[in-house]
């Protein structure tokens, strides 16, 4: 079977296409490099043996053109689809091309998936589809308004998938990231994840700035868990799995302060000082939301998913790749 990751070249997608091509798959990557980078498809080149790479073939090009998303989709039989834009404050600067990269090119890579005989589409959702609801913790079926043009479009997404299936009998499943964290994620740029980016100021000794009071929450789950999900979505023979949306999470909760904690911690051997540095405040951002906390039971349940890495235990295993980054 060939496997087909969009955003190859990014975060997620090259973590996948590892594990892919290094349990001997044939593996068609499509990135068109405006999030991604090529350096992440090197490190995976040089993680796998010339064999395994020899079955990786990429494609250059955008999911907002339907030709190119048909000439990935040839001859695949799984789409694991995570190309998107993934900011919510660069959303709210920019809410038609997040449209147009997250809705409008999902949908074409759906239409693509449907019209190549695509066995099964598993996409990557998010955890900001839930909005404005303040139950803890999230379960799937309880949703609240979209506070971005982000989780706006993810919703959308949502939206066409299940619509897929209904008229078209496609197999799609959708998986809920909830603030992933692991190797290879961007430390660069303005809005840069919280764990790569305050990992890079404490590395340089620059400040660190939390955003509010620090007691805000997430439920941080390491890229690993992820692919497992992934790879769970799509290979399961369960057909009340299928057409389902999906939390994939750790299923804990660590607040900003808590997460300052442990990254001083894990960096002061490397870095003197460091022990005694204090995090800044400042302002909450707009459309962030005030906690975080996955049920991943329906995962559990019909995916088999068990995520292997708390924060602290996935932060231990990426250690060594913050630490190799240039500062």
């Amino acid at each position: 079977m060939t496997w087909l990751v969009t955003g190859a070249a990014g975060f997620i997608g090259s973590n996948l296409l590892e594990r892919l091509l290094q349990t001997d798959h044939e593996v068609v990557g499509l990135d068109s490099f405006v999030a991604g980078h090529r350096a992440n498809l090197t490190a995976v080149q040089a993680a796998v043996t010339a064999q395994q790479w020899s079955r990786f073939r990429l494609v250059e090009g955008d999911i907002r053109d339907p030709e190119t998303c048909r000439r990935a989709c040839t001859g695949v039989g799984v789409v694991l689809h995570q190309a998107a834009l993934g900011s919510v404050p660069a959303s709210l600067n920019d809410p038609i091309g997040y449209h147009a990269v997250n809705a409008t090119g999902s949908l074409n890579m759906l239409v693509a998936a449907r019209d190549a005989g695509v066995r099964r589409f598993v996409y990557a959702s998010s955890s900001a589809v839930y909005g404005d609801d303040e139950r803890l913790p999230k379960l799937e079926s309880q949703v609240g308004r979209p506070l971005s043009p982000y989780s706006a479009s993810k919703a959308v997404n949502e939206l066409h998938a299940a619509m897929f299936g209904r008229c078209f009998g496609m197999e799609t499943v959708g998986l809920r990231y909830f603030n992933v964290f692991g190797p290879r994620q961007d430390p660069r740029g303005a809005y840069a994840a919280v764990i790569p980016a305050w990992i890079s100021a404490m590395l340089q000794g620059s400040p660190v700035y939390i955003n509010g009071d620090g007691a805000t929450s997430r439920d941080f789950c390491f890229v690993a868990d992820v692919v497992q999900a992934n790879l769970a979505a799509a290979t399961t023979t369960r057909a009340e799995a299928l057409n389902q949306v999906y939390n994939v999470a750790a299923g804990r909760r660590t607040t900003l302060l808590e997460l300052f904690g442990l990254l001083r911690e894990k960096l002061a051997p490397y870095r003197p000082g460091l022990s005694q540095a204090q995090p800044r405040f400042r302002a909450a951002r707009v459309a962030d939301i005030r906690h975080s906390l996955a049920d991943i039971s329906l995962a559990r349940r019909l995916l088999d998913y068990e995520p292997q890495f708390d924060v602290e235990r996935g932060l231990t295993a990426a250690l060594g790749w913050y630490l190799a980054q240039p500062t």
